[in-house]
Formats: structure tokens, sequence, C-alpha cells
């Protein structure tokens, strides 16, 4: 397995797995997201792998893209309540479906935090949706609930 930055040539196959982080979302709260949704689309990846603050990382199992990782660099400073602080957030990480199980999230994850430290980041952050199974893999990546969003349906 090769981890890398995502690259223009990458975009049709994460865009397939983002339909599948979708789906998973979907089936997990029908209430919230649609089926059949991604959350990027072409033009916004193309300008997405543009951007320095956003770098998306990509497992490559075998010759093809079978992960990925996008991140967000988020900075705090000078605000009136939150201390000075340089964190990496994960906004999706996602491994295809057939390949689930095998040690590729985990190598993205771990790509990520050495990335997250050779770049002088303070944390990792992320959000996750409770049931999502991915809450188990997080929590074993060493991962702890930092804040909790609660709802009361109507």
């Amino acid at each position: 397995m090769i981890i890398r930055l995502a690259e223009t040539n990458d975009i049709p196959r994460i865009i397939d797995l983002l339909r599948q982080v979708g789906q998973v979302h979907h089936e997990l709260r029908p209430d919230l997201f649609r089926s059949g949704a991604q959350k990027y689309d072409e033009a916004a990846l193309e300008a997405l792998l543009k951007d320095s603050t956003r770098p998306i990382f990509a497992a490559i199992v075998e010759g093809t893209l079978m992960g990925y990782c996008f991140c967000i660099h988020q900075v705090t400073k000078d605000d009136p309540v939150l201390c000075d602080r340089k964190n990496l957030y994960i906004d999706d990480l996602c491994v295809d479906e057939t390949c689930r199980g095998k040690g590729i999230a985990a190598a993205l994850y771990e790509y990520t935090v050495a990335y997250a430290r050779k770049e002088g980041f303070d944390a990792i952050t992320l959000n996750v949706w409770s049931g999502n199974s991915a809450e188990d893999f997080y929590q074993k990546m060493g991962l702890k609930p930092q804040k909790v969003g609660m709802e009361f349906i109507l």
C-alpha cells in the first residue's frame, strides 16, 4: 500500500467512495441524509486538490485508490475565549466497502497523525455520527470524545 496526496486523476474513484460514505450516512440517519448523495462534486474536488490547507491523502492498493482521508487545517489565534491552537480536522475518512477491516483505515489515520506531527499541529479532531461503526475504530486509534452533540426529535 502507498499513501500519497490525492491527484486530479483520482477524482472519479474519490467520487465512488464519497457515494459509499453518503449511503452509510443515509442508512444510519435517513431523516438527515439523502440517498445517493455525495459531499463533493468534481469541481469542488478539483478546488480542494489545489488547496494546501485541505490535504486529501489517498491509499493506493495494487494501483487502485481504496481509501482517502480529507483534512482541514484549523487555526485558532487571538480568540477571546479559546486558546491559540493549530488543529488538523479530519473531514472525511473512507475505505472501500470491499476491503474494510484490512488495515487501510488505520494506515491512513497513522499517516495523517505523522503529517500532523511534522507540520506542528497540536491535535487531530473529527466528528463521527453516533451509531456509526467508525466510532469504535476511532476509539481504537486513541481518539476520545471532545464534546457531544445532542438532539430531541419532534
